[in-house]
């Protein structure tokens, strides 16, 4: 589709005017970004500056939509998501180096299972969630060459291959209600990764980088492009306004292709939306503007193909705020930040059991997000999604029964 080959394209372009089209700058920054530990957080503008980042940014995507591409995927709204989450991520932890090895354990476990890579591209896409083991592993562990490429590449494959039958098993868990799904199951193998390393006595690295160069930069450049898919959306559905309603009744869950549902068109606009309502969020919590802000925003982009919409995303999103503003996290601090964008991934919980269930599973997931981390040591970019499969897992049965005591009183 025309919509996931501009993303490289225009990420391409601001990263030529953010470094005033001075290639040595972009190349030696990206190679700054290759080289060193990619455990969260870490933010690759903070680290390289902004032209790198997005230089980074548009090769990974590339990567993406060409691996879509070659597997012949039609365009949807999980590959419009995987997209968007690999763009997003790729401003703090995922480059051009470290997202391969993960998708090639990916594809031999589709070989050995006899099935054709195309069943499991999405997954070896949202797999590359685990991208920093190779960076540790790599860069971090003071493991001397060769041996430190070959034994991170080694590890980054094994865990490509257990990723895909976990990520099915653990669906069953929170039953669809927690979108990044593939961050649940990337959690585990994480947290047994850490596990291991722990037992032998290995020591992570310290690489937390967290800046903030205010929201201006990168609004100039997010708002024009969110309007503009809200207008294309209208250009391409005359009857968008029908769709959008019909898609603001969804609930959301495992799995809602939009683009399937209610058309490309309708499904733009409500990208567009969502994109504006993400920055004038981030902006009225008062987040610091950095990589990883800018990639939770067009992270929520990107699925808003894929089930998150305004009246389903913002009840978890509000729900982590409150919680912040009165435990001892506040919004001041990065976790609490990121989460109170990240939290739309229990957008199904809010779009099936009501606004109120999507406040309480929010303000849930803000006290596990702040400590499941240490688990698996910022191994797993997509943490908040290890934290929304806990919570959802936790409070939908809990919903449910509420629900079943009430049918049965009335």
């Amino acid at each position: 589709s025309l919509l996931i080959t501009l993303v490289p394209v225009l990420l391409a372009l601001a990263a030529l005017a953010f470094a005033r089209f001075n290639l040595r700058d972009l190349f030696q920054g990206l190679w700054r970004i290759i080289v060193l530990p990619d455990i969260l957080i870490n933010d690759y503008i903070g680290r390289s500056g902004a032209g790198p980042a997005l230089f980074n940014a548009a090769l990974c995507s590339g990567a993406a939509v060409c691996a879509l591409q070659l597997a012949r995927i039609s365009p949807s709204g999980p590959a419009i998501a995987a997209v968007f989450t690999i763009a997003g991520f790729s401003f703090f932890g995922k480059n051009i180096v470290n997202i391969w090895p993960v998708g090639l354990g990916v594809l031999l476990y589709s070989r050995l299972s006899r099935r054709p890579f195309s069943d499991n591209i999405l997954v070896a896409l949202f797999g590359t969630a685990l991208a920093p083991l190779f960076s540790e592993i790599a860069f971090g562990l003071g493991i001397a060459a060769p041996w430190n490429l070959a034994s991170a590449f080694a590890a980054s494959v094994a865990a490509g291959m257990i990723l895909p039958p976990l990520a099915k098993h653990v669906l069953d868990f929170h039953r669809g209600y927690n979108l990044y799904n593939i961050g649940f199951a990337a959690g585990f193998v994480g947290t047994v990764t850490m596990s291991l390393l722990k037992a032998f006595g290995v020591e992570l690295s310290d690489s937390w980088v967290w800046s903030n160069s205010g929201p201006f930069p990168a609004l100039l450049v997010l708002i024009p492009f969110f309007v503009a898919l809200v207008v294309w959306g209208m250009i391409l559905d005359p009857l968008w306004r029908r769709g959008y309603a019909q898609l603001l009744r969804s609930s959301g869950r495992l799995v809602s292709d939009f683009v399937r549902q209610f058309g490309l068109g309708t499904t733009l606009v409500n990208m567009g939306i969502m994109g504006i309502l993400a920055s004038v969020y981030a902006l009225a919590i008062g987040a610091s503007w950095n990589g990883p802000i800018i990639g939770a925003i067009l992270t929520i982009v990107g699925f808003s193909a894929f089930g998150k919409h305004p009246l389903n995303a913002l009840p978890p999103m509000v729900g982590v705020t409150i919680m912040a503003s009165l435990s001892t996290y506040g919004l001041d601090h990065p976790g609490s930040q990121l989460a109170a964008l990240f939290a739309a991934t229990l957008a199904p919980a809010s779009g099936t059991f009501g606004p109120v269930a999507g406040l309480a599973a929010g303000a849930l997931h803000l006290v596990l997000v702040q400590v499941v981390g240490s688990l698996h040591g910022g191994m797993n970019l997509y943490n908040n999604g290890f934290a929304g499969g806990l919570a959802a897992g936790l409070v939908v049965p809990i919903l449910e029964w509420i629900g079943e005591w009430k049918h049965h009183e009335v």
